[in-house]
């Protein structure tokens, strides 16, 4: 196959799927992840695609990836994140859980704990956490999204109700200038009343959300106490942290 034709149709497939691996992309073309590394940092270049960490992504300021897609991106690199809130948080705690596949890690890694009390806007992590008979689990009420997501002003009233230990949050995009990014306008109202009703905010953020462009203003990296990341972040956004004095978590 050519190079132009390899290139092509990686395009096509990193479109398709919102975000591929560089062993995914081998595999398909039958050629070394040398090839696909040098073939990704030329469309990168170009402007065509996001290169990051073992792989590749078409990014969208409009439209998120699909959930299905998500849920099997970067997962090694969601749970060590989630290992390490969990490791954070202690046990009698009561903590704010938005939506996002990487939340739904965390309440994974929290099920060695004791006493919890969470209140979350995600039907996944109600699910999850549910089973710990030691758990008391509140969900909002609201629309329910067919990834599992409640939103909508009944749900962000819900919330301002409470004033908990932590907010545990995902997040789609963070800018150069330290804004935090979404692609649901109600979805980012609910999360920011998570962030004002909490003691502390945690957010999760994997090495592919630095960066990455959303439409929607959530808030900034002021109103959070620590991020959670996989690789240390570049160079501008290290500084940025280090700026606005939030602590940086990385997950390695």
């Amino acid at each position: 196959m050519s190079l132009i034709l390899r290139q092509q149709q990686t395009l096509e497939l990193v479109k398709e799927r919102g975000y591929i691996s560089i062993d995914e992309l081998a595999q398909h073309f039958a050629v070394t992840p040398q090839t696909i590394r040098r073939d990704i940092n030329q469309l990168a270049d170009a402007g065509l695609l996001r290169r990051y960490h073992g792989g590749a992504a078409y990014d969208s300021s409009v439209t998120n990836t699909a959930y299905t897609m998500r849920v099997e991106q970067l997962l090694q690199e969601k749970h060590r994140i989630a290992a390490a809130i969990a490791a954070d948080v202690p046990n009698h705690a009561s903590l704010f859980i938005n939506i996002g596949t990487t939340t739904e890690a965390i309440a994974h890694a929290l099920l060695n704990h004791q006493g919890l009390k969470i209140i979350t806007n995600n039907l996944n992590v109600a699910k999850i956490l549910s089973i710990k008979e030691d758990f008391e689990v509140l969900i909002a009420s609201g629309r329910v999204r067919p990834d599992g997501g409640v939103i909508g002003q009944a749900t962000a009233d819900f919330f301002k109700q409470f004033k908990v230990d932590y907010a545990l949050i995902g997040i789609s995009g963070i800018d150069e200038d330290g804004t935090l990014l979404d692609f649901d306008f109600q979805e980012v109202c609910v999360s920011q009343a998570l962030m004002n009703n909490a003691r502390q905010v945690y957010l999760a953020a994997d090495h592919s959300k630095f960066g990455r462009h959303a439409m929607i203003r959530l808030g900034n990296m002021e109103q959070v106490h620590h991020i959670y990341t996989d690789i240390i972040p570049e160079l501008k956004f290290l500084e940025k942290i280090r700026q606005v004095g939030v602590k940086l978590v990385v997950a390695e």
